[in-house]
């Protein structure tokens, strides 16, 4: 590990280690010169190879053959900001400090500047830093209305830090935090840096699409129903370390309470609801396309379910809207029934009391004749009684 270039009087040193350090002597005739060999030495965990949200830990060791010198230790990030540490432990031959947590964005060569009044040290350590995570939010929402296609895409940035190291993931899906979890797709890097996912559910909603970006992790719902709704957990794991990002899918549903065409004088039940939950500030609306502001009705906050009775034929629209913006709008036709339906039904109700009133006065004639039938028998009984009673009479005069 060392070379001597006589004409130039030097002696190199590579691959060094802390017991290198010491005092070195040169003798050259009857000259000697001695030079003092400081060594400092810096590790950093995991070999540089973190998972999003992991916090690294730095170790600065240091050897000399004079007394060690009190270091100050200043670091800066890949966009060269400076990072102030933690320092978890010091000792004159030891520094441990620990950094915050990091982001993708982190990713790329950090400076470790060392520094000493007292010998005099001014010296720059480069080291690097991968981060493997994903380019999501830290917490995403999707929006879907029933019988939609929607595709839902985790994004690693495996391919821009050429992180082609071993690591694995899956894919879970639960509606509710509660609820029982179930793993959708596992996948895994190979040795070429390429992604490759196998399908665990034998459940049919769900396809893994063909053509995606690199790097990317997907699931496509080609026809979305209200169960689907919920957490998708994407899960990285490396070396026993995980990593997740979920993606919250949120499904708005519509339907009319009597379905089918809307007769003239008739209502109809329009609702519109949401699997929930939603942000503070999100509500439903229900408005007429082209209608007055009379045909608008809003939900309280956080409401999910909202209903609006109407009389009104036409385009009729539910939105969520948070934070003033609309995230998805389920539009609704509710059909005028036609002329000679109403015509129909019309007929059929004048018909209807036509038929009841001649019932009616078929029941008034009936007993108008029953009545007199019931009164003409009464009196020829009466007659009959009469007649009877005038012929005893005569037998006994």
């Amino acid at each position: 590990r060392f070379d001597i270039k006589m004409q130039y009087k030097q002696l190199k040193l590579w691959n060094l280690n802390l017991s290198d350090a010491g005092i070195y002597t040169c003798e050259y005739g009857t000259h000697k010169v001695r030079t003092s060999l400081h060594i400092v030495k810096l590790t950093i965990s995991s070999d540089g190879h973190f998972l999003q949200n992991e916090a690294p830990e730095l170790n600065l060791t240091q050897n000399s053959p004079s007394p060690l010198p009190d270091l100050s230790i200043t670091l800066f990030d890949t966009n060269n900001n400076r990072v102030t540490p933690e320092l978890q432990s010091k000792s004159r031959q030891e520094y441990i400090v620990n950094l915050r947590k990091l982001e993708t964005m982190d990713s790329g060569t950090w400076v470790c500047q060392v520094h000493s009044d007292s010998p005099l040290i001014n010296q720059d350590i480069s080291f690097a830093v991968k981060v493997l995570g994903f380019q999501n939010p830290v917490l995403e929402r999707k929006y879907a209305t029933v019988d939609s296609t929607v595709i839902l895409s985790w994004r690693l940035n495996s391919q821009k830090i050429k992180w082609n190291k071993g690591f694995s993931g899956q894919l879970n899906w639960k509606q509710q935090e509660s609820a029982k979890s179930h793993e959708l797709l596992d996948f895994n890097i190979t040795a070429q840096g390429q992604l490759h996912e196998t399908k665990k559910s034998n459940d049919l909603f769900f396809e893994i699409p063909e053509s995606k970006p690199e790097s990317s992790i997907e699931v496509k719902l080609p026809r979305v129903h209200f169960n689907h709704s919920g957490q998708y957990q994407c899960q990285l794991e490396y070396q026993g370390r995980h990593a997740q990002s979920k993606i919250e899918l949120v499904v708005m549903k519509v339907s009319a309470s009597p379905a089918g065409p809307l007769s003239k004088g008739a209502n109809v039940t329009l609702t519109c609801q949401i699997s929930g939950p939603l942000a503070p500030d999100a509500f439903l609306r229900w408005e007429h396309v082209n209608g007055t502001k009379m045909d608008t009705k809003n939900s309280k906050q956080r409401e999910v379910k909202l209903e609006v009775n109407i009389s009104a034929a036409g385009l009729w629209s539910c939105h969520l809207i948070e934070d003033s913006d609309k995230k998805i709008s389920f539009h609704y036709h509710v059909e005028e029934a036609s002329v000679w339906i109403n015509n129909v039904i019309i007929g059929a109700s004048i018909g209807g009391s036509l038929l009841a009133f001649a019932l009616g006065c078929l029941c008034i004639t009936s007993g108008v004749s029953w009545q007199r039938r019931r009164q003409q028998a009464k009196r020829m009984a009466q007659a009959r009684q009469h007649l009877l009673e005038n012929k005893t009479c005569q037998c006994q005069q």
